[in-house]
């Protein structure tokens, strides 16, 4: 099983460009049963290995705009770091259900921003303004959540960069993925030396995460990217509400015991 899931998230990451952190996460967590901790340092370490097999192809064709992707990575990369302190201290604290609650919100954030961001007419890239030195800035937030959850590279990367850059699409997604590799690739360093981890599952998703990747690439050109990004939205707001919901359970759960046994014990 977990084999096919990284074919299936390989395949499309590189067939939508959505971040492979905001797929495998709540794919590991609903379907898998792994600890949300777990989930997002393996999460990270995936993405890292998928992306760098995406990498090469992209700098060869020139499709990363290193000045960009500097400015980029001089927010992002103070923000992985932090956001990957602040999940080991959540983990420290035995807060898990904090971190359900968090990784909820953020997938269902994203994902409904995606979907309005989706309607919005799609403007000449000539005609949007290099505001390219926002980005140090707007990257911190982003590669925050990337640390703590190992999603937003890839969908809040690639919609900054349309907005504050008139970079062709080409480029859009180049610089993007090289974002997104370096980032996950610092946050799973610093997964790397904490308990949280599962290497075993790590290299099966690899293994089918390998294959994904190669066929993804090889149908790129032929299966239309904008509708299938808005149905995977749609399916990561669900799963972001059942995150909310499984969190609101287990919110409940020690009242409702406590409750019980304080009824049976009236009654004896």
């Amino acid at each position: 099983m977990p084999y096919l899931i990284g074919l299936i998230i390989a395949l499309f990451i590189t067939l939508t460009g959505v971040g492979a952190g905001t797929i495998t996460v709540p794919v590991l967590v609903l379907f898998l049963g792994v600890p949300a901790p777990v989930a997002v340092s393996i999460g990270l370490m995936f993405a890292a290995v998928v992306k760098l097999i995406l990498v090469p192809a992209q700098i060869v064709r020139g499709n990363v705009a290193w000045r960009t992707l500097g400015y980029m990575l001089l927010g992002g990369i103070p923000g992985v770091l932090l956001g990957s302190l602040f999940l080991k201290h959540l983990v420290t604290a035995g807060s898990e259900n904090v971190i359900t609650a968090a990784l909820g919100m953020i997938l269902v954030t994203t994902a409904a921003w995606q979907i309005l961001f989706s309607f919005r007419p799609i403007r000449q890239r000539s005609d949007v303004k290099d505001r390219s030195r926002w980005l140090s800035w707007l990257m911190f937030p982003v590669g925050a959540e990337v640390g703590f959850s190992s999603a937003g590279a890839g969908a809040l990367g690639s919609a900054a960069l349309l907005s504050l850059t008139p970079l062709p699409p080409a480029q859009v997604v180049g610089t993007d993925i090289a974002f997104g590799f370096i980032v996950s690739l610092i946050g799973s360093g610093a997964h790397w030396f904490s308990p949280l981890g599962n290497v075993t599952l790590l290299e099966q998703l690899i293994a089918g995460g390998v294959l994904g990747a190669m066929g993804g690439t090889l149908l790129s050109t032929r299966i239309p990217r904008r509708p299938l990004r808005f149905a995977l939205w749609i399916w990561l707001l669900v799963l972001g509400g059942q995150f909310l919901f499984n969190s609101y359970k287990a919110w409940n759960l020690p009242e409702k015991e406590a409750a019980r046994h304080y009824t049976a014990a009236r009654v004896k």
